[in-house]
């Protein structure tokens, strides 16, 4: 059974009334078909309307479709790679070759797991330093075979343990955001569901940069925001809205380079028609980064960063 969010009270009750009509030995399928058309006006009107704080509470739904989703809808030929080849794996971000139509790409992502079991597997997509050095390994080797790199990110932010602190958390995030600047050859980030902080930027320094339309994007969450503003999270609400973390925003200040439209009702209720249309768009920036050349691709890409902050 789906989450109902407070402000979708009205869709609950029209799929309760679905639901009984449906157990009803006489169903009525003119009635039921007109509470479907009801239903799909109301995602419209409730979904092209949220605010700063409802965005945040879609892209951190529970069953909203995460990085190994959209992997297993996109890709085929699926070859997972493990390790930093330092210290250890780090399952909060996952990565690996795979195709995509018949192109050959790298994959990266930040999982934060569906299930208890597999959310504690992959840290709630919080990493490690080891988790930003294997992306650095990663992007390396799509650099010495000429292959495109896709990344997926979908994180609160890196962890912030002593133990990540002590092997160098800092060190790791920026020097991979130094490695997908200078990596010579074509790179794509979506954010999926939340962008947060540095360890959002650590996988996200890409050519292009496209964002679902109920995803965040922040230098910390409002919760952290809150927290140090106000000394409470009770003004978590007020913080979102002062953010600029929407899509909307984003884009406004050229963070992003486009928006990819969610189907009204979120990612979560329609998890293959999202990837399929997912699919369609990083197909076409494929086709249009590769037609740039290697020098041209890594000079627009230091020029892209460098210009953003004179835009906010």
């Amino acid at each position: 059974m789906i989450k109902y969010f407070d402000f979708e009270t009205e869709i609950e009750k029209i799929d309760e009334t679905i639901s009984k009509l449906n157990d009803s030995p006489n169903t009525n399928s003119q009635k039921i078909e007109k509470l479907k058309n009801e239903k799909k006006q109301l995602f419209v009107k409730i979904y092209s309307k949220l605010n700063p704080w409802q965005k945040v509470q879609v892209s951190r739904h529970s069953e909203r479709p995460h990085t190994l989703d959209y992997v297993n809808s996109i890709f085929k030929d699926i070859i997972y790679l493990h390790g930093d080849k330092k210290y250890s794996d780090d399952s909060a971000i996952i990565g690996g070759l795979a195709k995509i139509e018949n192109e050959s790409v790298i994959f990266l992502g930040t999982e934060k797991g569906n299930s208890m079991e597999s959310r504690m597997k992959h840290n709630f997509g919080m990493a490690k330093p080891e988790g930003y050095r294997k992306a650095q390994r990663l992007l390396l080797l799509a650099e010495k075979f000429n292959i495109p790199v896709i990344t997926f990110v979908d994180t609160a932010g890196a962890f912030p343990g002593k133990d990540a602190e002590e092997r160098g958390q800092s060190e790791s995030i920026a020097s991979s955001i130094m490695v997908f600047l200078k990596v010579k050859t074509p790179t794509i980030s979506i954010i999926i569901g939340e962008g947060g902080s540095g360890g959002a930027i650590g996988i996200a320094t890409s050519d292009k940069v496209l964002m679902l339309e109920h995803s965040t994007y922040s230098v910390i969450s409002p919760e952290g925001c809150a927290s140090i503003l106000w000394r409470s999270t009770n003004f978590s609400q007020e913080a979102a809205n002062t953010l600029k973390l929407t899509s909307d925003d984003c884009k406004k200040f050229n963070i992003v380079d486009e928006i990819i439209p969610e189907i009204p009702g979120g990612a979560h209720r329609y998890p293959e028609d999202q990837a399929n249309k997912l699919k369609i768009i990083v197909m076409r920036y494929l086709k249009e980064l590769k037609n740039i050349s290697t020098e041209s691709l890594v000079q627009n890409r230091k020029l892209k960063y460098i210009n953003i902050t004179s835009n906010i």
